[in-house]
């Protein structure tokens, strides 16, 4: 089976190498591996221990900034080398000013890691979510470097389940502890005699709450709010914008928008601005004078929306007639009934929303503007929607605590 696997991580790479002709964003992940081996030895002193968290992208990078910001507040002392395997995560966050060193994650093989493993000296390493690298973690183990998974979730139809993964689920047994999210995950887990585990959460909690304390306001925002209903439409799609802009067209109530697509390339925003109703602005082109005569905001620019959601009265998240829903926790941790489309039963913050009453699943433009129309109408229900999002965020508040205290402070590192 590690034959399959290493043939596989060579016919990736291959594949990618390939795309990299005509596609961006496999580019820069070869690009960002050229010579990547050398460059972590010219800038990491291998004297020097280092923490090392490792995340796929930047969705998990959110999951792993606490752990790596309580970790700096309670060991000012440690030196943080961070890890991306995708360009979408390396490309933000490569000068993240908490983290000693950021390179991408070297293509898992048995050389590259060998060769890693002589350059870093690490005390501990930190995988996010649903990172599971075979020669990685077994260079860790073979070590004695503990490994810890954060914010886990395990599902009956992953690999390692299933009647032929007994090598994958090896995998996971070179982790020193597990935490996962939720206790179906633990006891999925212990059915498969996995017993290093223990639910600790969501790590996104942590981060999102820390947002609503140090977000400042901005003038701009709050004059073209003024005392009007205002909507944020986070992470945006095309089905999104469709039913967002039906809903302009023919609610005929008053109210402001602020929409901040998920893409923001430049023929998607001009599209988008060319089929909204009434006075719209883009943000990189503010005329700060109308802005209390602007009906709808339209933020081209990244990096802004978890501090935006302050200003709603409503909140909706793009991506449920995708894939599946974006960020609902941002929203959430202000206070802020949340709206998304039909695609979140993968995402558990999504379903404990839902049930209790902080969230409005919808499936269609009929369902979004009666929910959308109920909230505004109801000045009880807002605001008791609300509550319950914020509640809810606080409620699960802590997992970052609880994995830097086992993982260091009961380690004595």
């Amino acid at each position: 089976m590690r034959l399959i696997y290493d043939l596989g991580i060579r016919i990736y790479f291959l594949g990618i190498l390939f795309a990299s002709v005509f596609n961006h964003k496999a580019k820069l992940w070869i690009s960002g591996r050229s010579r990547l081996l050398d460059r972590i030895a010219e800038e990491v002193d291998p004297d020097q221990p280092m923490t090392w968290v490792h995340c796929s992208s930047l969705g998990e990078f959110e999951q792993g900034r606490p752990v790596i910001e309580k970790i700096r507040k309670e060991f000012p002392e440690k030196k943080i080398l961070l890890t991306f395997y995708s360009p979408s995560g390396y490309e933000v966050r490569k000068n993240y000013g908490e983290a000693s060193h950021v390179f991408y994650l070297p293509l898992d093989t048995k050389r590259n890691v060998r060769k890693f493993l002589e350059l870093v000296t690490i005390e501990q390493a930190f995988f996010v979510k649903y990172e599971f690298w075979h020669h990685f973690l077994s260079g860790l183990k073979s070590q004695n470097i503990p490994a810890y998974l954060i914010s886990g979730i395990f599902r009956e139809k992953q690999v390692f389940f299933k009647w032929y993964g007994s090598w994958y689920l090896k995998i996971l047994h070179t982790f020193e502890h597990l935490f996962v999210q939720q206790k179906s995950s633990l006891d999925l887990l212990s059915a498969h005699g996995i017993t290093n585990a223990s639910v600790s959460g969501d790590t996104r909690f942590d981060r999102v709450y820390e947002i609503t304390r140090k977000v400042g306001s901005d003038e701009r925002f709050q004059s073209f709010c003024g005392d009007s209903t205002v909507i944020v439409a986070g992470s945006t799609w095309p089905a999104d914008e469709d039913i967002i802009i039906r809903f302009m067209n023919e609610s005929g109530l008053s109210c402001k928008w602020i929409i901040a697509p998920h893409e923001i390339h430049e023929q998607g925003i001009k599209k988008l601005i060319g089929q909204i109703p009434g006075r719209v602005q883009r943000y990189t082109d503010l005329l700060e004078n109308e802005l209390e005569n602007t009906d709808v905001l339209v933020i081209d620019s990244i990096g802004l929306l978890s501090s935006l959601f302050q200003y709603a009265s409503i909140t909706y998240i793009g991506g449920g007639f995708g894939n599946g829903i974006h960020n609902t926790l941002e929203a959430a941790a202000f206070g802020k009934p949340v709206i998304f489309g039909p695609n979140f039963s993968r995402f558990q913050e999504a379903i404990d929303l839902q049930s209790c009453n902080a969230a409005f699943p919808i499936s269609g433009f009929e369902e979004f503007k009666s929910a959308l129309t109920r909230l505004i109408a109801d000045p009880g229900l807002l605001k008791k929607s609300g509550d319950s999002a914020g509640e809810y965020v606080k409620s699960m508040l802590g997992a970052s605590t609880q994995i830097v205290d086992f993982a260091l402070k009961s380690k004595g590192a």
